[in-house]
């Protein structure tokens, strides 16, 4: 596993995005020139929960872990209205299977917020809007769109209003279809490289600003050092477990192999001594074919000699009756 640098980094890379939406400086000022970028929104106060954890209801239920989790702080003038949750998700992994569940998985992350969110015995008004921002270096759909945006509907009368305060952004780092800002693309682009000839705008070149303060930070070097470390130990734990299982399978394969070598020696042996009871029963054959032969030759013999003394029978039967007539004559 190639062991990337903290200055190697960008911002779709969940320690830095992680590191920088948690810096107590940086944070909030950070999250919300993001937001303004992706949603065209101005958020006055957000209160920033890196990497929130909803565990499962019971232990054995899925938990959700969200990278980047915003909440924003209305203040009392603006009570009335519904203030916004939104999580972002920078995804680098693109496997076949992890692409075709984002739809489920975004549903799941959108659930275990939507019941943070309510207070027991609250009013279903109260309910917040809840934003996630999925963000990858590959196409989840397969449309070259930069942006999908994706909300409830009413499947018979899609013009009609059905607002349910939930939305999911999936954006395509490298997308070139559709109509988004300018802004928005340059953000993208800066986001799968972040370095400073990639800051286009102002916005961005404040963005690299942090981003550059960020990796200078002994602690945040410190902090990465530790969880690369941690990652290396996961990953050799990981291969010692893997490495345990596969010699336990060569152990059962081996035993399995010799109790099939054993079957086929007592197989073979079988054989042999099949062979070798169809060959004593071939010699059995012969000998009793050799047995009938000569005992047909007997019986030809036999038959002949009868047939002899037939004849003579017959012809001393014949000489008596030519003597019996003789005598009587006279």
């Amino acid at each position: 596993m190639h062991r990337r640098k903290l200055e190697e980094l960008n911002l779709l890379d969940d320690f830095l995005m992680f590191t920088l939406v948690n810096h107590p400086k940086f944070g909030e000022k950070f999250s919300k020139k993001l937001l303004k970028i992706i949603l065209g929104k101005d958020f006055k106060k957000l209160k920033v929960v890196p990497q929130k954890v909803y565990y499962g209801s019971d232990t054995d239920k899925h938990g959700a872990r969200l990278d980047v989790y915003l909440e924003e702080e209305l203040d009392g003038e603006e009570y009335h209205e519904s203030a916004t949750i939104c999580d972002i998700e920078p995804e680098q992994k693109d496997n076949e299977e992890k692409v075709e569940a984002l739809p489920r998985r975004v549903r799941f992350y959108h659930s275990k917020i939507d019941i943070g969110s309510l207070e027991s015995g609250a009013d279903y008004r109260a309910l917040k809007d809840v934003i996630v921002i999925m963000i990858m270096p590959f196409d989840p759909f397969g449309y070259n769109r930069m942006v999908y945006t994706i909300q409830n509907r009413c499947i018979e009368k899609p013009d009609m209003s059905y607002d349910d305060g939930a939305r999911t952004i999936f954006l395509y780092t490298n997308g070139t279809e559709g109509h988004p800002t300018k802004e928005l693309g340059e953000l993208l682009y800066y986001m799968k490289d972040s370095r400073m000839q990639n800051a286009r705008n102002e916005t961005l070149k404040e963005i690299h600003e942090m981003v550059e303060c960020v990796k200078r930070d002994s602690e945040v070097s410190l902090a990465y050092m530790r969880m690369m470390k941690r990652e290396e130990e996961i990953a050799m734990e990981a291969a010692r477990k893997e490495r345990i299982k596969a010699e336990a399978e060569l152990t059962e394969t081996k035993t399995e192999l010799t109790e099939t070598k054993t079957e086929l020696t007592e197989t073979k042996t079988e054989l042999t001594e099949t062979k070798t009871e169809l060959t004593e029963t071939k010699t059995e054959l012969t000998e009793t074919k050799t047995e009938l032969t000569e005992t047909k030759m007997e019986l030809t013999e036999t038959k002949a000699e009868l047939s002899d003394t037939k004849k003579k029978v017959a012809e001393l039967e014949a000489e008596n009756l030519r003597l019996k007539q003789m005598f009587e004559g006279k």
